[in-house]
Parts: C-alpha cells; structure tokens; sequence
C-alpha cells in the first residue's frame, strides 16, 4: 500500500503550492487513476511521490517507511516508473530494454545472471510481446514500444508502478490494451499501481480507484461510479458534463452549448 500523507510542493519564487495538503492511499491489487485538468499539479505530485523532488512538507510512504528516506537502490527496489515515451540512445533490442529493469539487482561490475534473464522473458509473457524480443526497440510501434516500457517495470520486481500517461501517443486499440494489460497484472502479481490520465471514459472503464486533483488537491477520491459524476467531472474541467449509462457502460461526454 501507498500512502500520501498531508503532502506540499511549492517551486521557488512561487506565491502558491503546486501541491497543497494532498492526502490518499492506493492498495495492493489496485489500479488508481489521477485524474485532472492541465496543470492540476499531477506532474508535480507524480514526481514528489517518485522520489524525484522532495515536498517542503508531508510524507510518501509505502510498506511502512518514507521513500525520501530511501537511497536509490532502495527506492528502485521499492517503485518502477513508466514514462509516457522514451527514446534510447542505442537501437536495443526488446529483450535488452527489459533486461535493464534488472539493474537495481545486479551489482555494479557485475552481468546479469540466470536469473535476471528469466525475470526479463516472463515480464515479456506477462504483457504479452515475448515474440517481440528479438526485435529492435526502436523500430516497433508505439502501442508495442508501451508494451516494452511495462515489461521493463515488471522485471525490475517492484510492487509499486508508477505510470505517467501511458495512453497520451496511443491509438483507440493500443490505449485499451496498454490499461487492459496494466489493470490485469495488476491484479494477478498484486502489485500498487498508480497512473495519471487525462481522459475520464478511459479512466472509467479501468480504474479501481479514482483521485480527483485540481489546483494542487485533492477534490473527490474513491471508486469510479462513486466519484466519476455529473457535479464532481463539471467542477473538475469547469464545463458541462452528461452521463449516459446503459447499465453495462458509462459514457461520459461534454455538453456543448
């Protein structure tokens, strides 16, 4: 479990938090979206919660201790990070990219081993692009190269995945089996996911949990059919929202005037 603890982030010669007084927590098995409007602050909140940029105040914790307490291999050990697009510098291939996951298990002159090998290729049949391992990574599309990025998280064996927009240069059919996959190994290794996303129909049909933020807090928090409504979706994007539910599926559009 995650747990965000009364968290502020305020850049300097700023007159406001960016963050201000965010608190929630995600379980194991639990897929929870951030969901909110450009600069809400989920870029900031992201990576205080990554360890990249320490909060002037509140705590991220997680199994128990303060990731600002951590070092870096403790920490890597403890989150893996999805980025919305990553571009290598050399044309790896497949297999290579996700072997790299296993760097904060192998030491530092050291090969990777047996075993780290064997995490790579079952991180590869866990998201379901073993057959791509061959391939250079610079040169698979970009639903598969998402693909990759996941895998490259499982190997590294953390119980907390973070993921930034995965979705954000992905087609109808690859933004639904990025968070198809996403949500299913979540489930089955149990694992704490926390994503952001922008789209809220996308965020309905995926998420366990949702986390409302607009400028820098928190403003609903809790399951998707509780939180995902008419007044809360109107307040959060300043715009007229309808639902149309057909019992099955939530359909949530603008109202245009």
């Amino acid at each position: 479990m995650i747990r965000v603890e009364n968290l502020i982030f305020q850049h300097p010669h700023t007159t406001a938090p960016v963050v201000n007084e965010v608190s929630f927590q995600v379980a194991e098995g639990t897929l929870a979206v951030l969901l909110g409007p450009n600069g809400s602050g989920k870029t900031t909140l992201f990576k205080c919660i990554a360890g990249l940029w320490r909060p002037g105040s509140g705590r991220v914790m997680f199994d128990g201790r303060d990731i600002m307490g951590m070092n870096f291999r403790e920490r890597a050990a403890m989150l893996a990070v999805v980025p919305q697009d990553h571009a290598p510098p050399f044309p790896y291939s497949v297999f290579e990219a996700v072997l790299m996951g296993r760097a904060p298990h192998v030491g530092l002159y050291a090969a990777p081993s047996e075993i780290d090998e064997e995490a790579a290729h079952n991180a590869l049949l866990a998201v379901g692009v073993s057959h791509l391992a061959d391939r250079c990574y610079t040169r698979i599309s970009g639903g598969e190269r998402q693909l990759v990025l996941i895998a490259r998280a499982l190997a590294q064996d953390a119980p907390l995945l973070l993921l930034d927009e995965p979705t954000s240069h992905l087609d109808f059919r690859n933004q639904h089996l990025v968070l198809e996959t996403v949500r299913r190994v979540a489930v089955e290794k149990n694992l704490t996911v926390l994503m952001t996303l922008h789209d809220p129909n996308l965020t309905a049909f995926f998420a366990h949990q949702v986390i409302m933020l607009k400028e820098g807090r928190i403003t609903a928090d809790g399951a998707p059919a509780e939180v995902l409504t008419e007044a809360n979706l109107g307040q959060l994007y300043n715009i007229g929202i309808g639902i149309h539910d057909s019992g099955e599926r939530r359909l949530i559009y603008p109202r245009m005037t």
